[in-house]
C-alpha cells in the first residue's frame, strides 16, 4: 500500500474518532475568512473546549459513510468545508454563528446532532438558545421559586402572631 492511502486511513480514523466524541458536529463553510479572523474564531472555540479542523470533503465523506450517517448527499460538501466537534450540543453552533454575523462570510452547511443529520436551519436554532450552564440555572431558578414562595407565606404568617 502506498504512504498516501495510508495518511488518507489515518486521516479517516482521526474524523471517525472526532464525530463519536462530539455531540454535535457542526460542517461550516469559512471560504473568505481573514487570518485574523480565523485565528480569533479558533481561540473561542479552543475556549469553550470545540475543535475546530479542516479536512478533504472526500475523506469527511468516506468518514461518516463508514459511520453509517444517514441523509448524507455529496452536495452536501460542496466547496471548502470547516467541520466544528463539540461535546456540548449548543456552544459549537453559538460561538460559530457569534462569529458569522461579525465576519459575514461564514455560514451553517449542515450538522449531526447526537448521531442524525440535521439542516443548517436547526443549527440556527440551537445557536439562540442559551448556554448549558444557564439552561440550568433556569431550572433550578423554577424548582427553587415554590419552596421560597412557602418559605415567605410561612414566615408571614409567623410575623401576624
Amino acid at each position: 500500500m502506498s504512504a498516501n492511502l495510508e495518511e488518507k486511513k489515518k486521516v479517516v480514523s482521526e474524523i471517525i474518532n472526532n464525530v463519536k466524541s462530539a455531540n454535535l458536529v457542526a460542517f461550516v463553510d469559512c471560504c473568505g475568512v481573514t487570518v485574523d479572523e480565523d485565528t480569533r474564531l479558533r481561540k473561542s472555540l479552543r475556549e469553550s473546549n470545540v475543535k475546530y479542523k479542516v479536512y478533504k470533503n472526500r475523506l469527511m465523506l468516506k468518514a461518516l459513510q463508514e459511520l453509517d450517517v444517514k441523509n448524507l448527499d455529496e452536495k452536501m460538501f460542496e466547496g471548502p468545508t470547516a467541520v466544528l466537534f463539540g461535546e456540548d450540543e449548543v456552544a459549537p453552533a453559538k460561538i460559530f454563528n457569534d462569529a458569522s454575523q461579525d465576519y459575514k462570510k461564514m455560514s451553517f452547511k449542515f450538522g449531526i446532532l447526537n448521531g442524525e443529520v440535521i439542516s443548517k436551519d436547526k443549527l440556527l436554532e440551537l445557536a439562540k438558545l442559551p448556554s448549558k450552564e444557564t439552561l440550568i440555572a433556569m431550572l433550578l431558578g423554577m424548582l427553587q421559586a415554590p419552596m421560597s414562595a412557602f418559605a415567605r407565606a410561612l414566615n408571614a404568617i409567623a410575623e401576624q402572631k
